[in-house]
This record gives C-alpha cells, sequence and structure tokens, in this order.
C-alpha cells in the first residue's frame, strides 16, 4: 500500500482559498469594477458563478485560469492574489 501524507488540512486550504478570494474582491473594488463585468470579461456567462468564487460560496473557487485572466484584465501581477 502507498502510504500518502496528508499535506494540508481542510481549513488551510478553506484559508488558502479565502485569501485569494479576499484579494480578488479588494482588487476588484479598487479598480471599481463590478462583478459582472469581471465575470464577463474572463469569459463566465453566469455572473453568479463569479460571486460565489469571489465569495468562496458553496466551496466555489478561481482555477489558474480565472486568476490569470483576472490578473491581466486588472493590469496586477498574478502574485497579489495570494499576498
Amino acid at each position: 500500500m502507498l502510504n500518502i501524507p496528508n499535506i494540508v488540512t481542510p481549513e488551510e486550504e478553506d484559508a488558502f482559498f479565502k485569501l485569494i478570494s479576499e484579494n480578488v474582491k479588494r482588487i476588484r473594488k479598487e479598480k471599481k469594477m463590478s462583478q459582472l463585468e469581471v465575470a464577463l470579461s474572463i469569459g463566465q456567462k453566469a455572473p453568479g458563478f463569479y460571486a460565489n468564487m469571489e465569495n468562496y460560496a458553496h466551496g466555489k473557487h478561481f482555477n489558474l485560469s480565472h486568476l490569470f485572466r483576472i490578473a491581466k484584465l486588472f493590469d496586477v501581477s498574478i502574485e497579489e492574489f495570494f499576498k
């Protein structure tokens, strides 16, 4: 049998996704953009799904493609979402 270690706890993972969501939301507000504008700009057809990701609701979170596109849209380094 393989001995697969637990690398992170569910709480650590939640905190990581919440940090990213909070930073995306903060920067979006600084750029004075609506959730709808950002959602449509990154190719999301459903602004509600974007809102869930931005608020880390129902376990929805941004993936790397989302973060790459949002960073380009906001004209910031992708690293800003992880600080």
